[in-house]
C-alpha cells in the first residue's frame, strides 16, 4: 500500500473576523477590532494549496464549520444574538481553519494495530474552540471512514487540554516507516496558559497504541511561551528526517536531542540560534509555522509566509540555511497575510496524514480543477469585508451560512 503524506488544509471560514479570542496569540490579540476580509483570506489559502500542488505534494482539505454555532449558544442558555458580544463572538469564530489543531496523527507504521489513528483535539483552553470538536470528529469520520485503515478517536476528557498536531511531530527515514513521535507538553509561561497538558498527550499516545520505546514527551520552554509561543509549531516543526527548532524552544533541548539521535541515528537537527533570530522575530515573522515538506524527488523545502520574508534577520538565516550543506534545499513564500493576522501561519492551516489516497474519502482530497470550483464559490458568496461592529447583524450569519451550504454542496457533503 503506497503511504505518502497528505496536507489537510482548513478553508478558511465566511466569517473570519478578528475579534482577539485567543489569549497568548499575539498576532489575533494586536489585530483585534481591525476589519477582516475573509474572501481575500480563504483564496490566499487555496492559493497555498495550489503552491503545494504544484510541488508535487498531495492535497486535502477540511471544511468550516456552522457559524454562528447555535447549538452551542442554546447549551449556555442564550440565542443566536445574546446581549454579551463576546459570546457571540465566540460562536462566530473561524477558528477551525487552523487544521494543525484538529487532530492528533500517528501514521499506521507506528501503531499496534498497524492501523492510522487520529484523535480530535479537544481545544478546551480557549471557549472559541472549545466547540469545534464535534464537527470536527464527524469531518474526520466522514473522510477516514475505512476501517480497515483507520481509527478515528473522540477528544480526550477534560480538564487535561489538548491541541491536536500543532504540539506533536513526526520523525522517521520515511513516511512510510516506523518513526518517532514527539509530544510536546507545556507548562505557564509568564501571563499565558500553557494548553497542551502531557496527561492529554499520554492518552493520546495510548489510544494510538504508541511504543512506548519510540514515544517522547517533551516539554516546551517557559520562556517559548511567556513570548507568545501558545503552541509547539511555534518555534518548532518536523517533516521525514529533519526537525526544525529555535534555540529556547524545549526546557531541555540537550536531553531531547540526545533522546532523538538514539531512537533515529540519521536525524538531521537544525537548531536556529538566538542571537540569529531572537524568540521575538521568529513568531512575529511564524519562521517555523512553515511547511517543512519533503518533495517527491527526496529534498527538503520550507513553505515560508511571506511575512517571514519581510524580517531582515530571518530571511538572511533561512537564505543561508538553503544554499548551505543542510537538509533544507529549498524555500517557497506563500501569500497567508489574512489568516497570518490572526494568528496562524502555513502550518498552522494545515493538518498532515500519512495514508494511501485510495482510502481515503475523494471528497476531501482535491486537484487543481476542485480548488478552481472551491475558488468559484468563495468568490461568489464568501464577504469581502467583515467589521467587528457588524458581527451581531443577523444578516451576516445568513450569508455565512448561504455560503457555507454552498461550498459543502459543490462537495457532495452533508453535515450537520
Amino acid at each position: 500500500m503506497p503511504l505518502t503524506e497528505i496536507n489537510f488544509d482548513g478553508i478558511v471560514g465566511p466569517t473570519h473576523n478578528y475579534s482577539g479570542l485567543s489569549l497568548g496569540n499575539l498576532a489575533a490579540t494586536r489585530n483585534a477590532g481591525a476589519v477582516s476580509r475573509p474572501r481575500a483570506a480563504a483564496l490566499q489559502g487555496i492559493a497555498k494549496m495550489r503552491a503545494n500542488l504544484a510541488l508535487g505534494l498531495p492535497q486535502g482539505i477540511l471544511l468550516p464549520h456552522r457559524r454562528p454555532n447555535a447549538a452551542w449558544l442554546a447549551a449556555l442558555g442564550s440565542s443566536a444574538g445574546p446581549a454579551d458580544p463576546l459570546l457571540l463572538a465566540n460562536a462566530l469564530s473561524a477558528s477551525p481553519m487552523w487544521a494543525a489543531n484538529a487532530a492528533t496523527v500517528s501514521p499506521a507504521p507506528d501503531t499496534a494495530d498497524g492501523r492510522c489513528h487520529l484523535s480530535v483535539a479537544n481545544l478546551m483552553t480557549m471557549p472559541h474552540r472549545s466547540h469545534e470538536w464535534p464537527e470536527t470528529l464527524a469531518q474526520l469520520n466522514l473522510a477516514f471512514a475505512d476501517r480497515r485503515h483507520f481509527a478515528v478517536h473522540g477528544p480526550v476528557p477534560p480538564p487535561f487540554g489538548d491541541e491536536g498536531a500543532a504540539n506533536h511531530m513526526r520523525l522517521a527515514p520515511a513516511h512510510d516507516a516506523p518513526g518517532v513521535e514527539i509530544f510536546v507538553y507545556g507548562v505557564a509561561g509568564g501571563p499565558y496558559p500553557a494548553r497542551q497538558s502531557r496527561q492529554a498527550s499520554e492518552a493520546v499516545a495510548r489510544r494510538h497504541g504508541l511504543d512506548p520505546a519510540r514515544t517522547l514527551f517533551v516539554a516546551q520552554s517557559k520562556a517559548a511561551i511567556a513570548a507568545g509561543a501558545f503552541h509547539n509549531d511555534v518555534v518548532a516543526v518536523a517533516d521525514g528526517r529533519v526537525l526544525l527548532a529555535h534555540e529556547q524552544a524545549f526546557a531541555d533541548p540537550a536531553g531531547f536531542y540526545a533522546d532523538l539521535r538514539r531512537l533515529l541515528p540519521e536525524v538531521e537537527i537544525v537548531e536556529v540560534p538566538a542571537d540569529r533570530v531572537s524568540l521575538a522575530d521568529a513568531i512575529r515573522s511564524y519562521l517555523f509555522n512553515a511547511q517543512l515538506v519533503t518533495l517527491p524527488g527526496g529534498q527538503t523545502a520550507l513553505v515560508l509566509p511571506t511575512d517571514a520574508g519581510e524580517v531582515p534577520a530571518v530571511r538572511a538565516w533561512a537564505e543561508e540555511a538553503s544554499a548551505g550543506n543542510g537538509p533544507i534545499r529549498q524555500l517557497h513564500f506563500v501569500d497567508v497575510r489574512e489568516s497570518m493576522a490572526n494568528g496562524g501561519g502555513p502550518a498552522c492551516l494545515r493538518l498532515r496524514v500519512v495514508a494511501d489516497p485510495a482510502t481515503i474519502d475523494p471528497r476531501f482530497l482535491v486537484d487543481a480543477a476542485g480548488l478552481d470550483r472551491i475558488a468559484a464559490v468563495i468568490s461568489t458568496h464568501w464577504p469581502e469585508a467583515i467589521d467587528p461592529a457588524r458581527i451581531a447583524d443577523p444578516g451576516l450569519w445568513h450569508a455565512a451560512e448561504t455560503a457555507r451550504a454552498a461550498l459543502l454542496a459543490d462537495r457532495g457533503i452533508d453535515l450537520p
